[in-house]
């Protein structure tokens, strides 16, 4: 019990981390966006409405898998639903959801993100918009778990995006990619017709990944 009380702490603290990379980082602008990491039965999110530059880990809310609030002050994200259903159906073991601007600049012209660089490899391939719903909904949630199939990255309409991963620091670090994709496609775009990768080469990339970096 002792050690699991541990990692939450762990947990809590990681999320606040994040969290304050947020807006230094461009990914969110004010409160909006959320974080979240599963400790066992037990996640830990960004609470609503708090300024992440001050978050710490005291901040930072417990609930269990069905969203009930086991420990802290503050109310929960109001996006709890989504984060929620990507455990339960996506097997996530952290959550990253941003506001930033060139996701959600492509979400006006595209229904997904598409090869323009090797690194879409590390969502699955091409990553899907997201139909629109109202922010909080049971809607919204599952519009993201249907364009998060068989992927662990969704952009949502008119929103941000949504990455999973095993870890927050690798969910993070997906959002900063998948941003950084949608940029380029952006700067492409502008000036002519991107050229896409196939996707043979991404599934060859993909390939190549399971072995890169260290082991």
């Amino acid at each position: 019990m002792a050690r699991e009380l541990t990692r939450l702490d762990e947990a809590r603290q990681t999320v606040a981390e994040h969290s304050r990379r947020l807006v230094a980082d461009r990914l969110v602008a004010g409160t909006a966006g959320n974080l979240s990491v599963r400790v066992g039965d037990l996640l830990a999110v960004t609470p609503s409405g708090v300024a992440y530059d001050t978050l710490t880990g005291d901040d930072v809310c417990v609930v269990d898998l069905d969203g009930s609030v086991v420990d802290g002050t503050l109310k929960p994200t109001s996006e709890l639903p989504l984060h929620l259903l990507c455990y339960a159906r996506h097997d996530a073991g952290a959550v990253v959801h941003t506001h930033s601007g060139a996701a959600v600049a492509l979400s006006l012209l595209r229904d997904d993100v598409p090869l323009v660089h090797y690194q879409t490899a590390i969502f699955g391939g091409t990553v899907a918009v997201a139909e629109y719903a109202p922010f909080g909904t049971d809607e919204l949630a599952a519009n993201v778990s249907a364009a998060l199939a068989g992927r662990t990255a969704a952009v949502m309409r008119h929103h941000g995006t949504v990455v999973l991963a095993g870890s927050l620091r690798a969910a993070y670090d997906g959002a900063a990619h998948l941003e950084w994709l949608c940029e380029v496609w952006l700067r492409a775009a502008a000036v002519g017709s991107p050229r896409l990768l196939s996707t043979e080469q991404v599934d060859d990339v993909a390939e190549r990944l399971r072995d890169y970096g260290q082991r």
